[in-house]
C-alpha cells in the first residue's frame, strides 16, 4: 500500500500555470501541501518516505483521454489488455486513461458500458474512466445518454467514418448533439467522410492499388476537412460543444480555428503520430507501412507545422494517443494484398509524455504548455480536474519525477506495450520518466515497476469544464 506520507524534495514543480522549485507532501493518496524548497515550512515536514527530486521535474501524471484497450476491430482485437495497457501507461508517466466503451448496433448503451466495466475491473495499474461510443442513435439510446451523464460517463463518441460499423448519418449526429446540449455531455467526433472514402477504397482496390500507402491516399485531407466543417455546423445548430478527435491535417485545423474565432465551443485533439510521423512511414516497403495504418491517416510532413501552431495558439487543446495497438505479425498482416483489411491503429500510450518533452526541447512548446496539453486540459475537458492533471493541495497524488537530461532510444526491445513493434523505433530522445506515483502509491520506482494490477480505480467524471 502507499506510504501514509511521502515527501518529494528539491525538484522543479511544473504545472500548466507555474514552474516553482518546491517540495511536495502527499498524505493518504492526496497532495497535502507544497512549499518552496528550503523554506521553514518545507523543512519542518516529516514523512514515511522521502524522494530526492534534485535536478528533476516534478509534474502531474499524464491524462490520456483517448485509448482503446481490447477494442474489437476488423475481425481481431487490440493487443493491449487493460492490464498490459495501463502498466505501459504508468511506465510512460500517464496515470489516468479514458477509454471507449462500445455500444453494439441493436444493443443498449448500458450493455456496452457494462461489458467494458467488466474488462477493466480489478486489472488496471492506473486510474481509468470511460467515454461511450454511440453506434445506434435512437430514442432508447438518447434517453440512456442522460442516465450515463448522471453516472459519470459524460462524453459520447460518434463516427462520420466506417459505414456499416460505427457510422452515424447527419440526422443521428444532430439528435445526439441536441441531447448532449441538454444533458451536459460532450460529443466527440471522428470527422472523416466515410461514405466518400469507401468509394475511393473500392476504386483503388479495383485498380490494383492494394499497398498500405493507399490507405492514406484514399482518406483524403479534404474529406477530413469537409467532415470537420459539417460536424461544426451540426453542433452550431444543436447548440452543443464539439470535440474533434485525432485531427491530422492543416485544412481540418483551419476549420476548427475558424469556428473558435466565432466564439464557438469547438475543441481539437491531435496525437503524437501526426506530430512525429508522416506518409513516409506508410510508404515503407515490404508491407512495413501497415504498422502505420490508422484513421485519420498519417499525412505528408508539411501538415505538421499547422498542428504544432494549433497547439501553440490553443486552437488544438489536447494531445492524446488514440492508443489502439495491433501486432504486425498475425494482425496487421490480415491486410496483405488489401489495405482496407489492415486493422486501424497504432501503439503509443507509453511514448506520449516523452515525445512531447522532446517537442519542448525542439522549440515547439513551452514546458508549461507540455503539461497543459498532456495533463491539465484533458482533465478539464473530461471532468477530472482538479483531482487529476495538476499538482495542488487536494488533488490526487498522481506525480511523475521526470529526468529531463536522460537520453533514450525508443524501441520495441525496451517498451512495455503488448505489441511487436514500436511506431517510433530507433528515435533518440532526451527526457525519461524516473518515478511515478499513482494516488500516492509508487508504481514506477527509479525505472522499476512496483505497481500491481487492480491498483487503478474507475473514476466517474464530471461534465466538461472547458466550455465558455
Amino acid at each position: 500500500m502507499s506510504s501514509a506520507r511521502t515527501l518529494i524534495r528539491g525538484g522543479l514543480v511544473i504545472t500548466a500555470a507555474d514552474e516553482i522549485h518546491a517540495d511536495v507532501l502527499t498524505e493518504d493518496g492526496r497532495i497535502a501541501a507544497l512549499a518552496a524548497h528550503g523554506s521553514a515550512a518545507a523543512e519542518s515536514w516529516t514523512a514515511d518516505r522521502v524522494i530526492d527530486a534534485t535536478d528533476r521535474y516534478v509534474i502531474p501524471g499524464g491524462v490520456d483521454a483517448h485509448t482503446h484497450m481490447e477494442l474489437p476491430f476488423g475481425g481481431t482485437s487490440a493487443s493491449d489488455t487493460f492490464e498490459t495497457g495501463t502498466r505501459a501507461a504508468a511506465w510512460g508517466g500517464t496515470t489516468t486513461i479514458v477509454d471507449f466503451a462500445v455500444q453494439s448496433v441493436g444493443h443498449s448503451l448500458r450493455a456496452g458500458l457494462d461489458a467494458w466495466y467488466a474488462k477493466a475491473d480489478g486489472v488496471c495499474a492506473v486510474d481509468y474512466g470511460f467515454h461511450m461510443i454511440l453506434s445506434d442513435v435512437d430514442e432508447r439510446s438518447l434517453k440512456e445518454m442522460d442516465r450515463l451523464v448522471e453516472e459519470g460517463v459524460t462524453s459520447f463518441k460518434l463516427f462520420m467514418a466506417y459505414p456499416g460499423v460505427f457510422y452515424s448519418d447527419d440526422g443521428r449526429i444532430l439528435r445526439a448533439m441536441q441531447r448532449s446540449a441538454r444533458n451536459g455531455g460532450l460529443i466527440m467526433m471522428h470527422a472523416e467522410n466515410g461514405i466518400a472514402i469507401d468509394v475511393l477504397v473500392e476504386q483503388a482496390l479495383a485498380e490494383g492499388r492494394t499497398d498500405p500507402r493507399y490507405h492514406g491516399e484514399v482518406r483524403k485531407v479534404v474529406l477530413e476537412a469537409e467532415a470537420t466543417h459539417r460536424a461544426i455546423q451540426l453542433a452550431r445548430v444543436a447548440g452543443a460543444p464539439l470535440y474533434v478527435v485525432h485531427v491530422s491535417a492543416d485544412e481540418a485545423v483551419a476549420e476548427i480555428t475558424a469556428a473558435r474565432d466565432k466564439g464557438l465551443n469547438v475543441f481539437g485533439e491531435t496525437c503524437p503520430q501526426y506530430l512525429f510521423l508522416s506518409t513516409d512511414q506508410l510508404a515503407e516497403p515490404d508491407f512495413e507501412g501497415a504498422k502505420y495504418v490508422c484513421s485519420t491517416p498519417l499525412r505528408p510532413k508539411e501538415h505538421q507545422a499547422a498542428l504544432w501552431r494549433g497547439l501553440r495558439t490553443n486552437d488544438l487543446q489536447v494531445v492524446s494517443t488514440d492508443h489502439c495497438p495491433f501486432c504486425f505479425t498475425g494482425q496487421k498482416e490480415l491486410g496483405r494484398g488489401d489495405f482496407s483489411k489492415i486493422p486501424n491503429g497504432l501503439p503509443g500510450v507509453e511514448n506520449r509524455m516523452d515525445l512531447l518533452h522532446q517537442a519542448v526541447l525542439d522549440g515547439h512548446l513551452t514546458r508549461r504548455r507540455w503539461i497543459e496539453i498532456a495533463c491539465a486540459t484533458p482533465a478539464r475537458m473530461f471532468g477530472l480536474y482538479p483531482r487529476k492533471g495538476t499538482i495542488a493541495p487536494g488533488a490526487d497524488a498522481d506525480i511523475v519525477i521526470y529526468d529531463p537530461h536522460a537520453e533514450q532510444t525508443l524501441s520495441v526491445t525496451t517498451h512495455h506495450m503488448n505489441v511487436d513493434y514500436n511506431a517510433y523505433e530507433g528515435r533518440r530522445i532526451t527526457g525519461q520518466v524516473e518515478t511515478v506515483l499513482s494516488r500516492g502509491e509508487v508504481v514506477i520506482d527509479q525505472r522499476t515497476y512496483t505497481g500491481r494490477a487492480g491498483h487503478g480505480r474507475y473514476i466517474p467524471r464530471g461534465t466538461c469544464q472547458y466550455v465558455v
